[in-house]
């Protein structure tokens, strides 16, 4: 393990200088096109937001598309992957393009503290080499910029809410048919995602979705050492295989509205695993292919779809690229993200990777967080974007997210995510660390009564049990109080949002807002940390000028300090912004608290008098030879001339 994080560390390390030269040359391969794909509307407009603030950290070469679902209804990622390619077809054309596509258009029901700015941006804890706490968008874009130069043309495809550590440079493709980047992992992960059968020509046999372990054994799919070659999500597909999908929406080489819209629709919802990556092993059969699970139901125009991909797919093969050594990460539930952030970075310490990231606190793991000195969170639980303060007391096993807590004990294992909606209202949402709010459970007990819309699914997603308040501390309350009521076994009543729509009704723009703001709250408390350990003020950084939030941060702090943390502030925030009259007020400061405290010690003696009495006193003579005090010499030298 030591020497595959001292490897990962290093391709870490030359990923991050291609990405530096993605951005400052004008001739380093980079990516043509770069498409996200989004659920609705809503949710690009976020992304769209989070782009822009990240402009001139991107290759100003490459043009990045963000595509929302068709129609806004799930179409899958098959049929994402088609809009894809009709965004680019409709600017260019595929050949002698280098386009990345990364499918992050879910909804992330089992994490929905990521809803709204999607999973694809959800936190990792890692700080970047530029100082910038990281996401999975960040960290996708620093791995893959290598790529381009190890591809002539094509498309490389990402899951979203999957994180591949590895180096580009083990990747080994011709530029024809397909190809998909494999790792070693064990047959208990494997068996939750899709695993490859490799045959002896090194393509793809077979796939094999999320099929059990006794599966998976009795196919030949895992080895001696329990493992199997497990599907990243990460998938080539060559300029011929992108106009044999192109074909299936096209005529004559243009776009086929009908065509198109037959195959991008919420009744098909078509896979870019299931449906386009089974036809293209050797040993699929067309039968098993309609058999095939798939993202939606089945239906008859699944059946047709199914039948003309696999007319356009089936002449070509997928190579099987084993990469070692390499990680696969899955940021898919709320327990996963616990267990990482709490404890398992500890395995990618050697990549620089962190349980507190530009956070201000001695306990707990925590992102772009503030904990004050008087509230307690236990070290078990994880806080992103998050301000606990007062005399708060934080259990174990918590998640806390996008919230401010002021005040508040939260039990063991509860997950609390502040949600600030478009008419200015706040919805707190709050559900056990082991929920999965696919389920019909809230904290272990199932959900009864007259909680959902006529047509909804019974489960907690759907639930509207979460009152809209007017701030975030009324939300906390509301939501601490719906704890209670299952815990004591009351019966909850539709008192406002559900998950799904706090989702929808979110204001992405106060969001990230609040994601900026808990960064500038962290760098002030970094400042009062490192007078509080008596650290160097050299280490302070800050950026100029200070914020209104951090102007108003500072000035409360000076008010409250005593001459002593009112000097080092000034000096620590002058010297992190280089400002000098800054630093003068911290010496104005010291001089001022001593003229005090001596004014402050005088006493008047009212008796004492001048006295005019001559007194004559003899002293031997003192002679100095050499040497002697500062003040010896001329008065032995003055004596001498006397004498």
């Amino acid at each position: 393990m030591i020497k595959t994080s001292l490897f990962l560390s290093e391709s870490y390390q030359d990923g991050w200088a291609d990405y530096e030269r993605s951005i400052r040359s004008d001739t380093f391969p980079v990516w043509d096109y770069i498409i996200l794909t989004a659920s609705n509307a809503h949710q690009a407009q976020s992304f769209q937001r989070q782009i822009d603030a990240r402009k001139k950290y991107l290759p100003a070469r490459t043009v990045i598309g963000i595509i929302p679902d068709e129609g806004g209804v799930r179409v899958g990622s098959g049929g994402a992957t088609l809009s894809a390619l009709k965004w680019i077809r409709e600017r260019d054309g595929f050949e002698g393009k280098r386009i990345l596509v990364i499918h992050s258009g879910g909804d992330s029901k089992r994490v929905p503290q990521y809803s709204t700015l999607g999973k694809l941006f959800s936190p990792v804890p890692h700080v970047r080499p530029d100082g910038r706490s990281s996401t999975l968008f960040d960290e996708f874009i620093i791995a893959m910029s290598a790529v381009p130069s190890r591809i002539r043309e094509g498309m490389l495809l990402l899951s979203g809410d999957v994180l591949l550590l590895f180096n580009p440079l083990l990747i080994d493709y011709s530029g024809h048919g397909a190809a998909v980047i494999s790792f070693k992992e064990d047959v208990e992960t494997g068996k939750n995602h899709g695993v490859f059968l490799r045959g002896e020509d090194g393509y793809v046999r077979a796939f094999l979705h999320k099929q059990t372990v006794e599966t998976l054994r009795a196919i030949g799919a895992v080895n001696d050492r329990n493992a199997v070659d497990i599907d990243t999500g990460a998938v080539i597909f060559g300029v011929d295989i992108l106009s044999a999908l192109w074909s299936l929406i096209s005529t004559d080489d243009k776009l086929d509205a009908a065509k198109y819209a037959g195959f991008v629709n919420d009744r098909v919802r078509l896979s870019l695993y299931g449906d386009f990556q089974y036809p293209l092993a050797t040993d699929s059969t067309l039968e098993r292919f309609y058999q095939e699970k798939p993202e939606g139901d089945y239906s008859p125009q699944l059946r047709a779809c199914r039948t003309a991909v696999w007319n356009a797919l089936r002449p070509f093969c997928m190579k099987l690229l084993r990469l070692a050594p390499a990680k696969f990460i899955h940021f898919g539930t709320t327990m996963e993200i616990l267990r990482l952030m709490c404890g398992g970075v500890e395995d990618y310490r050697e990549l620089g990777w962190s349980r507190c990231v530009n956070c201000s606190m001695k306990a707990a793991a925590g992102y772009n967080s503030v904990i004050s000195s008087r509230a307690r969170v236990e070290d078990s639980s994880y806080l992103e974007v998050s301000y606990v303060h007062g005399d708060s007391r934080i259990g174990k096993y918590c998640v806390l997210s996008y919230i401010d807590i002021y005040n508040r004990t939260v039990p063991d294992g509860v997950v609390i995510h502040g949600l600030k909606q478009s008419d200015g209202s706040f919805v707190c949402r709050i559900y056990g660390v082991d929920d999965n709010p696919r389920e019909n459970r809230l904290f272990g007990r199932e959900l009864t009564g007259d909680l959902w819309d006529e047509g909804d699914a019974h489960i907690l997603w759907f639930a509207k049990i979460y009152p809209e308040k007017r701030t975030v501390d009324e939300a906390v309350e509301a939501a601490l109080q719906i704890y209670d009521r299952v815990k004591a076994g009351k019966p909850l009543e539709a008192s406002g949002k559900s998950m799904a729509t706090g989702f929808h009704d979110a204001d992405s723009e106060a969001i990230i807002a609040w994601n900026n703001r808990m960064l500038e709250l962290v760098h002030m408390n970094r400042i009062q940390t490192l007078i509080d350990n008596h650290q160097p003020a050299s280490l302070a950084r800050l950026d100029e000028p200070l914020t209104k939030i951090q102007r108003e941060w500072y000035n409360n702090h000076l008010n409250k300090a005593d001459y002593g943390d009112r000097m080092r502030l000034h000096y620590y925030v002058g010297t992190a912004l280089r400002d000098k009259s800054e630093v003068a007020k911290a010496f104005s400061t010291l001089s001022n608290a001593i003229l005090d405290s001596t004014l402050a010690g005088l006493q008047e003696n009212r008796s004492a008098r001048i006295q005019l009495d001559r007194h004559v006193v003899r002293l031997p003579l003192r002679v100095n030879w050499g040497g002697g005090w500062s003040d010896s010499r001329p008065i032995a030298m003055k004596t001498a001339e006397r004498c």
